[in-house]
């Protein structure tokens, strides 16, 4: 990476231009400077479309609007995270942030100001384009010719369909602000300061539910999301199949990166972190250190979602034989978790309990498991009552899917896993069976075998709509697809 000169003296003190401490370059001549502020185009765009999300945020800020009348309401993007020295990580909005507006810009406050007893002003406070006149473009670490150019905050009105403001006076409008005040935290430290004499932790706690809760029903611009995330997942598990050896061993890492090119490619990045996990590293659920190697007779179980350009992500797992074909014990175990996800699947209707599935699919494992012989004498109902399954299924079947891989955490409990499933909620089905490599409990054959299956399912009007079905799930299926993909 290259560094930024030192700045030159500016004439407006309220301008902070940041730079390197040992920056190679001293000073900047009167004569470089005066050139450096002449002889650029304007690019000022005019003919800009607003995102294809805008009539959504502007629904959704709406809903929000009515639930907290006569309240200052804000909604931080978040600030960039240093990843080490004055590197940052790649920068993501806060999920509600995004939500709400469409935009992705870090730095970035939304902010809701109550016009009356009912009724809110919305304003978007954003970073404006790096000013040319004092040098900040090409000077300042963060100015256009070192992260790129920023819309300008007429480019971004047209965009978002909101008035627009510099976020350099977001905390003074903020201090200067009457009136009870929510804002979602932990995302920008500044805004919090701003509010902390009217901003109080329960009532934040209850805005942060309500954010997640709206989310849980979504609509037609973010299934039509998930759906592409899912097509492109699907080809991103095709370039890893490509890539599998089917008698030399493959890097779990290889298979990371492999499946990391088709994200970046045709979404934003990965929607989490990839697990790749071969062999009895596919007995641990977050397998994400991806540092072994997927040989011939390994089952490879492999986790990954595209992440779209508009933050929606897929969730999907497929376990395959790296040589392509199951031997009979893998087959045994794989069809018993196929067996259960069907069950999970079937139980995903408008009008059931968002638990069924869950309910569904670990009874139908407790039952397999029972088959073969693991509980001694225990019927598979007495098994399941006392939950003696869980040794080997360990986690629950599926969770709420969309701007999150794990959407909607922070809902109300009894809108959520309590509550009943409605039409336009996205969850992901995903049992497994995992024996661990030191389980002296089962037979040895059984150890270091790690199964799961995850799919991405719609609930719709008259029952639910599998969005990642464009990857097999049945065993025959999936040596077919293998045997297909690899010629």
């Amino acid at each position: 990476m290259t560094e930024p000169a030192e700045p030159a003296e500016t004439t407006d003190p309220a301008e902070t231009i940041k730079y390197r401490k040992n920056g190679l370059t001293r000073g900047v001549t009167d004569e470089l400077a005066e050139s450096m502020t002449q002889g650029w185009a304007d690019t000022e765009r005019t003919a800009l479309e607003p995102v294809p999300q805008a009539a959504h945020t502007a629904r959704r800020r709406a809903e929000l609007s009515a639930a907290f009348p006569g309240e200052l309401l804000v909604v931080p993007a978040g600030n960039p995270k240093v990843r080490a020295n004055d590197t940052d990580y790649p920068f993501r909005p806060s999920s509600d942030y995004a939500y709400l507006t469409g935009d992705q810009s870090q730095d970035g406050v939304l902010v809701l100001t109550p016009t009356g007893a009912v009724g809110h002003e919305a304003v978007l406070y954003l970073r404006d384009r790096s000013r040319v006149d004092n040098g900040e473009f090409w000077l300042d670490g963060h100015g256009e010719l070192w992260d790129g150019r920023r819309n300008s905050l007429t480019e971004s009105e047209r965009l978002f369909g909101l008035p627009c403001r510099d976020v350099r006076a977001v905390r003074a409008d903020l201090r200067a602000a009457t009136g009870p005040a929510r804002v979602l935290r932990r995302h920008d430290a500044g805004v919090e300061e701003a509010l902390a004499d009217r901003a109080v932790a329960e009532r934040d706690e209850e805005f942060e539910v309500f954010l997640s809760g709206l989310r849980l029903v979504k609509d037609a611009f973010e299934i039509e999301e998930l759906r592409f995330a899912c097509a492109a997942t699907a080809r991103g598990f095709e370039d890893v199949v490509r890539v599998l050896g089917t008698d030399t061993e493959t890097a779990e890492r290889l298979i990371e990166g492999t499946f990391f090119v088709r994200a970046r490619v045709e979404g934003n990045d990965v929607g989490y972190s990839t697990i790749a996990a071969a062999g009895p590293h596919a007995t641990t659920l977050h397998w994400v250190r991806n540092s072994g190697h997927a040989r011939p007779g390994d089952l490879l179980l492999l986790d990954a979602g595209v992440e779209t350009n508009h933050l929606y992500t897929a969730d999907v797992t497929r376990t395959l034989p790296v040589s392509g074909r199951f031997t009979e014990l893998q087959r045994k175990v794989y069809d018993a978790v196929y067996a259960a996800q069907e069950a999970g699947i079937a139980a995903v209707r408008p009008g059931g309990q968002f638990r069924d599935f869950h309910r569904a699919a670990q009874r139908e494992l407790a039952e397999h498991l029972t088959s073969w012989g693991l509980f001694g004498d225990l019927s598979a109902d007495k098994v399941y009552e006392l939950g003696l399954h869980r040794r080997f299924t360990l986690a629950g079947t599926g969770h709420m899917l969309g701007i999150d891989v794990h959407d909607c955490a922070h809902s109300r409990t009894e809108e959520h896993v309590d509550g009943p499933l409605v039409a336009g909620m996205v969850l992901t089905v995903e049992p497994g069976i995992y024996f661990q490599e030191n389980d002296l409990t089962v037979p040895e054959e059984y150890r270091g075998i790690g199964v799961r299956i995850e799919d991405d399912i719609l609930v719709t009007e008259d029952g639910n709509e599998n969005l990642s079905a464009g990857l097999p799930r049945r065993s025959d299926e999936v040596e077919a697809w293998l045997a297909r993909l690899r010629g």
